[in-house]
């Protein structure tokens, strides 16, 4: 038997390869996603309608884990506390804003401090957690290093009190994340054109009335990307509150994430973890969905 005989690629299959050499890489990802990612969530909306506990069980049941959930107290209590931390979260926009502001231009030092704001980003969750509960402890953080410099009726104890254990957190994620908002804001305004910037100078328009006036509108895709990548965080956020409160006190810093995984892994109860998940999807879709409108209409109405 002879030698097998290896035939060359012909020019149109190079070419075909070449075009779409991006498309054919990426297809292992896309399979994965695919399988992994829709598979799981088609998995946890079947789960939602079924009897499930600690293990799989098909009898279904309509809409009984869904009523059931929103007479938990609980879940009514994280959803509350995830309007206040998607709030909250927008100060990381807010300053990040301000910070690029600041350090746009010659600015002495400004790849320095950029440097520094963003090195908070450079941390994980946990790690962060762990340091902003160290500073809100009341025997080892600010608290008693305020009292020990002779202020002995000096109260921070946020992470034990239930009406401010959410600003807690807050704080800790925006101290984490306004690093990267500083970037991405950077990024929307050194993609404004120069000749922007000589028409007002020439008008001798004030820079307040600048950004107010021009150049926050034209960073409108910015800020909806921001705004969107905030909501994710928002919805994702379970890291932090494990390293900071654990859900506490008393459940005041439940988000939904964090219901959801109690539910799947310490409470054992398949089905209304997965109705949990359906319904913050459901919650992330609708935004999703409502951002992009809201830019549109709004792009209409000044048109």
């Amino acid at each position: 038997m002879g030698p097998s005989v290896i035939r060359a690629a012909t020019p149109r299959q190079e070419a075909f390869t070449h075009k779409h050499a991006a498309t054919i890489a990426a297809l292992p990802v896309l399979g994965a996603a695919l399988v992994f990612y829709l598979g799981s969530t088609l998995w946890s909306v079947v789960m939602s309608f079924t009897a499930s506990k600690i293990f799989p069980d098909m009898t279904f049941v309509g809409l009984r884990q869904y009523l059931r959930l929103f007479k938990d107290s609980l879940w009514a209590l994280s959803l509350h506390n995830l309007a206040i931390f998607a709030l909250g979260s927008l100060l990381s926009l807010v300053l990040g804003f301000f910070l690029a502001v600041l350090l746009e231009g010659d600015v002495p030092g400004a790849g320095i401090f950029r440097t520094i704001y963003l090195y908070p980003m450079a941390i994980s969750l946990i790690i962060t957690g762990l340091v902003w509960q160290w500073l809100f402890n009341p025997t080892l953080g600010l608290q008693q290093f305020v009292r020990d410099l002779g202020a002995r009726d000096f109260v921070f104890n946020w992470v034990a009190d239930p009406q401010k254990v959410m600003y807690a957190l807050i704080v800790a994620s925006v101290w984490q994340s306004t690093g990267f908002y500083m970037v991405l804001c950077s990024a929307g305004l050194k993609g404004i054109d120069h000749e922007v910037w000589q028409a007002s100078r020439i008008d001798g328009i004030p820079k307040y009335r600048m950004y107010l006036e021009v150049i926050i509108p034209m960073m409108s895709f910015t800020f909806l990307t921001s705004l969107v990548l905030l909501s994710i965080g928002a919805v994702k956020a379970y890291d932090i509150i494990v390293a900071m409160t654990n859900g506490g006190p008393g459940g005041h810093s439940v988000l939904p994430s964090y219901y959801i995984v109690d539910m799947y892994i310490n409470r054992r109860f398949i089905a209304l973890g997965a109705a949990g998940s359906t319904v913050l999807l459901l919650i992330v879709v609708a935004f999703l969905v409502a951002l992009p409108l809201i830019n549109l209409g709004l792009r209409r109405r000044k048109a």
